[in-house]
């Protein structure tokens, strides 16, 4: 009964945002109406439900934006299937999970993992970004990164120091963050997050699941889950 009524209030709480609404018949809700009054708290699992959904379908607009973008750094590139990663190198979760992250790199080579730059924690982290982009091999993007990622925090003298010890020069990371194209790069990237609901880093999209968040046991099993649909 509690699956198929929240089920039923996701589809008529969706159905309120189309131009031509379902009509509701009068005792069906009646019926809603008296099963909320005593249950209230299923109105959260609604919620959660219709956002699910809608992620679902934004997630499908936004595929090949999320996935098959050249100016993402990618390892694994022949995995079949792939995880998406929006991260910013100040983010606090964001340096938590990434030795995880990395390591399910190394340990799945089924798996594509795609890096997108959500630059939220402002300069220093645009500077970092910039200069992961300038790698040229996934063995010098996944050193500069996990280094990127250990120093707490990241500010300009250190990501400098990291660059360099990388064989990065920092003068072409001040030209690649502040070249047209790279902005454009950052401002499409918000564009797909603001699209996706997502408000923070990380974030993680595997198939059709966003993930929101440091939770390596969630994205572990939507892993598994994409992975049993390859067969």
């Amino acid at each position: 009964m509690r699956s198929m009524m929240i089920a039923a209030l996701a589809a008529l709480l969706a159905a309120c945002g189309q131009p031509q609404a379902t009509k509701v018949e009068p005792e069906f809700g009646q019926k809603v109406r008296a099963y909320l009054l005593a249950n209230p708290e299923i109105l959260i699992e609604v919620s959660n439900a219709l956002k699910e959904k809608q992620a679902r379908q934004s997630i499908g607009v936004y595929r090949q934006q999320l996935e098959r973008d050249p100016r993402d750094r990618v390892l694994n590139p022949n995995g079949k299937i792939t995880v998406v990663e929006l991260f910013d190198y100040n983010c606090g979760y964001c340096k938590i999970i990434a030795p995880q992250l990395l390591e399910l790199a190394r340990t799945h080579p089924q798996v594509r993992f795609v890096f997108k730059d959500m630059v939220i924690f402002g300069e220093t982290s645009e500077y970092a970004a910039a200069a992961a982009a300038l790698t040229r091999t996934p063995e010098q993007y996944i050193a500069l990164h996990r280094d990127f990622m250990a120093a707490k925090p990241l500010n300009d003298e250190v990501a400098t120091r990291i660059m360099r010890e990388h064989g990065i020069d920092p003068a072409a990371a001040r030209r690649e963050q502040t070249s047209a194209a790279r902005q454009k790069y950052l401002k499409e990237v918000h564009g797909i997050a603001s699209g996706l609901g997502i408000d923070g880093t990380p974030a993680f999209i595997i198939g059709d699941t966003l993930i929101p968040g440091a939770d390596p046991e969630a994205l572990k099993a939507a892993i598994a889950a994409e992975l049993r649909k390859k067969g």
